[in-house]
């Protein structure tokens, strides 16, 4: 995802019209199967035949400690990244103002709502007077929360959908990313009707319904974060297990790379929540009481559901298996849907092993704290192309708006998966086939057209990230 002008994989649906010259043979050697996305059948779409192209699929890519230090080094460097910790008691007028101003400027465009009808410029006016900008004090208190819930990040303290054309009904330009149960948040703004916030979290800062916040101590709310033992949820999602007792936590959605306390404390022969807990962890959730504060309380989540006592290991087994869990989710541009747009999917199979990553692929691409080799207008094709060969395994290659994660070189060149609206390609006869995907999917690289002048995604990286040694 990219802002501030949102072109997020509008490039994967612009129809190339005309018939355009082959660049690279490899490309054009894939059979085209009946689903139309080029080279790929059934093998492609499971992780055991990416792995068998592995010849150490179990190696470490990165030791944790080696993990552990590029992850302090991102929040050391990386503007994006926010360490609540060191954030001071109090905040300047300035530094709220600039939070807001960075995110919430108002469109200057054409926008639509969900019927196709133009948003008017008094809902814009509205929006804006929302956001109380004027009653930014001196000096802001900083008051810290956990979220309880998944929870969207909104550009501007409203529920409204809105779209860049009257067609559209997919990529709501007001929708930023979300944030799931447990994340820790610092809060910094209230919207003059008091129901929104403007939250920092670690690796954003954006509005957030206040239903979705329970307000708590700052040392309370780090600490949270930080405790063990602890489970990781390895699964696209699982959900605690049904209780009537405590509702909060019933069936509560849980997404991949969820940190999770375990609860040791209680005795294991008694019911928790009317049920016995041998048979499942017992976790520490928080819950939003009636006056907005923050408690702390057990839920259970079953044995059976696929979750870990720790980050995986970052192996080429275990990169290749998170990504493919992901594989036919249906694309939700800011993880709208209960899904992931492309920055969203890379990071969450990232961070399931470990890996902390910016939330947008602008972002991603350039970070200061990520190896990645940049791409400039003075790069030749033949340049790009020789980069594209020598990709690997997990290496996440940037265009404008987009990212792919490298599954590795097969046939001669190198395929990708990813989370993308369509692919279009250069069929033999010359013509040109356009295939709507809206999905994490498996394609080559090298066939993928951009645009109209026949340049293809290789034409436009902008930057490859590579987390290895």
């Amino acid at each position: 995802m990219k802002r501030p002008v949102l072109t997020a994989l509008v490039f994967a649906l612009a129809l190339v019209h005309a018939p355009m010259q082959a660049r690279d043979v490899p490309a054009n050697a894939l059979p085209i199967p009946p689903s139309g996305v080029l080279g790929v059948g059934d093998a492609q779409l499971t992780p055991a035949f990416w792995i068998g192209l592995q010849a150490q699929p179990d190696r470490q890519i990165l030791s944790r400690a080696q993990v552990d230090a590029q992850n302090a080094k991102l929040f050391q460097l990386d503007p994006t990244m926010h360490d609540l910790a060191a954030l001071p008691a109090t905040l300047p007028r300035e530094q709220v103002a600039a939070w807001i101003g960075h995110l919430s400027q108002r469109p200057t465009h054409a926008l639509y709502d969900e019927h196709g009808q133009p948003v008017p410029t008094t809902a814009l006016d509205k929006i804006e007077n929302d956001m109380a900008l004027d009653t930014i004090p001196a000096q802001t208190t900083v008051r810290y929360g956990l979220v309880v819930e998944r929870a969207a990040l909104r550009t501007f303290p409203t529920t409204l959908r809105v779209f860049s054309s009257d067609d559209d009904h997919d990529i709501d330009r007001f929708q930023e990313s979300a944030e799931f149960p447990g994340t820790p948040v610092a809060i910094v703004h209230t919207s003059r009707d008091g129901q929104w916030l403007f939250v920092v979290s670690p690796r954003y800062a954006a509005w957030m319904q206040k239903r979705y916040v329970a307000e708590g101590a700052k040392d309370a709310v780090l600490a949270y974060a930080a405790k063990t033992p602890y489970r990781i949820v390895t699964g696209p999602s699982v959900r605690t297990v049904f209780t009537p007792e405590q509702p909060a936590v019933s069936q509560l959605q849980l997404d991949m790379a969820t940190r999770v306390p375990l609860l040791a404390t209680l005795p294991a022969d008694q019911p928790v929540n009317g049920q016995t807990p041998y048979a499942a962890y017992t976790l520490q959730l928080p819950i939003r009481k009636d006056d907005g504060s923050l408690e702390l309380v057990p839920a259970l989540l079953q044995k059976n559901t696929d979750t870990a006592a720790d980050y995986l290991p970052l192996t080429p087994r275990n990169l290749i298996t998170q990504a493919f869990k992901f594989l036919g989710e249906r694309y939700g541009w800011g993880h709208s849907y209960d899904g992931r747009d492309c920055s969203g999917f890379v990071s969450d199979v990232y961070r399931s092993l470990g890996v902390q990553m910016p939330r947008n692929t602008g972002d991603q691409a350039k970070s200061p704290a990520l190896e990645h080799r940049l791409f400039t207008a003075a790069d030749s094709h033949a340049v790009r192309l020789q980069a594209a060969m020598q990709l690997r395994l997990g290496d996440l290659v940037y265009i404008p708006g987009h990212v792919m994660m490298v599954l590795g070189q097969w046939q001669g060149q190198p395929w990708v998966i990813h989370d993308v609206l369509g692919m279009s390609y250069l069929k033999p006869d010359g013509s040109v086939a356009h295939v709507k995907l809206n999905a994490v999917s498996v394609t080559p690289l090298l066939p993928m057209l951009y645009g109209k002048d026949g340049s293809t995604f290789i034409d436009h990286m902008t930057s490859i990230v590579r987390m290895r040694r």
